[in-house]
């Protein structure tokens, strides 16, 4: 075999090897507007309630005290508040004691809360678990 014909025998290989390796091109619509549509319809919509509740609870309950609350469900109209410290667990309790349930009940009567229940735990920050809640 003369080198020339090795050549060509060598690229005519690569060229079927190249089209059964190569991928056919994927031509498919963007996926942003489907999912922004998606996340309007799931979770803006079943979550409506508890975003008013939400910034009703930034609104009235002192900063201070915001920092180590963390808003976990609304069900049935009670609302479920983990706390990561017993400390800030009796001080929130006793504020809620001292008027601010009712103020925050009030305020949202029209999202259907009813009641705040307090739990402990702790929650992870937003950079190291997606903020996954840890019982204690």
């Amino acid at each position: 075999m003369t080198p020339a014909a090795a050549q060509r025998r060598q690229q005519a290989e690569l060229a079927r090897t190249h089209r059964a390796k190569a991928r056919p091109a994927y031509d498919a619509n963007a996926l942003g507007p489907e999912l922004v549509g998606f996340f309007k319809q799931s979770v803006v919509k079943r979550q409506a309630k508890l975003c008013q509740i939400a910034g009703h609870w930034a609104a009235l309950v002192p900063a201070t005290l915001d920092a180590h609350c963390a808003l976990e469900s609304l069900n049935r109209g009670t609302l479920t508040v983990i706390v990561d410290s017993s400390s800030h667990l009796y001080e929130l309790k006793q504020l809620l004691l001292a008027g601010l349930q009712d103020q925050l009940l009030l305020a949202c009567k029209a999202s259907g809360l009813r009641k705040i229940t307090l739990k402990p735990g702790r929650w992870y920050a937003d950079g190291d678990a997606g903020r996954k809640l840890r019982f204690d």
